[in-house]
């Protein structure tokens, strides 16, 4: 197999593309697809100084990389959620990551801003421990983005084709909305960005493994049954089928929504307790917090 670019030993195939590449010109590839979502959603500029939040994963850890390659002024930020072993070997990761690019990557601990690990507020509250990290996770990511111009994220394609498969199931119309690559600040926030959108699960691999990334390999294991990796799965069966087609279902559907769909404006005013923008008078977080102490 040849590269398509120089015509020597190509070592990652691209059906979706119907190309294959050589490890050179697949770095190349893989960057100029990040940048053309950059440049095509106006996501920030070499000015910006951009917050990306890394796990520990392929993902965030790939991103983080390839910013500073591209020359964009980064920084990182890792939450550990106190998971059993799991957070401790992420953290590993990305400590190593952060000594070998001579990068400033900043931690926190949920269980020091919520008073317990998110495994243990999930058994206090009874509720499901994947609900308990998603508000945890956005309000210390928001309130750790507030320095910096933008906040990016590791998703990938695979990850936002199947949420848009989700939404569209259950015909959630306020997360059409406001699913995208970007999402422009609101009053206290930062913008949200995510360059990968379209670079696949796939290719994030390659890349990790050829610019020699280490990271967890393991999944969260909360993460089990997840109907996220049940709309994985269909759509990598239609992949199989018709290679190109998340690209296609992702793409048109930014290219629909760009015309016909305006996100809901919500109105935001500060949490009575922390500050923090919100609905109502008292944010998630602290509604939270509020719950775990008295029970």
């Amino acid at each position: 197999m040849k590269c398509r670019m120089c015509g020597g030993k190509a070592e990652v195939h691209l059906r979706s593309h119907n190309i294959s590449l050589c490890r050179e010109d697949f770095v190349r590839f893989f960057h100029r697809r990040l940048l053309r979502t950059v440049n095509r959603f106006g996501m920030f500029g070499l000015r910006d100084r951009i917050l990306v939040a890394v796990s520990g994963g392929k993902d965030s850890l790939g991103l983080l990389h390839a910013l500073k390659k591209l020359g964009y002024n980064v920084e990182g930020y890792h939450l550990h959620l106190g998971i059993d072993g799991y957070s401790d070997r992420s953290l590993e990761k990305v400590e190593k990551f952060a000594q070998r690019e001579g990068l400033e990557v900043k931690v926190e601990r949920a269980q020091e801003v919520l008073g317990y690990t998110i495994a243990e507020a999930s058994q206090r509250l009874h509720r499901p421990t994947c609900s308990i990290c998603g508000t945890v996770k956005r309000y210390l990511f928001n309130r750790a983005a507030l320095d910096y111009d933008v906040l990016a994220t590791g998703h990938n394609l695979d990850d936002e084709a199947a949420t848009l498969l989700g939404n569209i199931l259950h015909w959630q119309e306020g997360y059409l909305g406001r699913q995208g690559p970007v999402l422009d600040e609101d009053e206290g926030f930062s913008k949200k960005v995510k360059p990968l959108s379209f670079n696949s699960e796939y290719e994030t691999a390659a890349y990790a493994f050829l610019e020699g990334i280490d990271y967890v390999l393991e999944e969260c294991p909360y993460a089990q049954g997840a109907t996220s990796i049940f709309y994985k799965g269909i759509l990598n069966r239609i992949e199989e089928e018709m290679p190109g087609t998340k690209i296609r279902f992702l793409d048109g559907f930014y290219s629909f929504r760009a015309e016909h769909i305006r996100p809901a404006e919500v109105p935001l005013r500060p949490c009575s307790r922390c500050g923090y923008p919100t609905t109502g008078e008292i944010c998630n977080f602290c509604k939270l917090k509020a719950k775990l102490l008295s029970v």
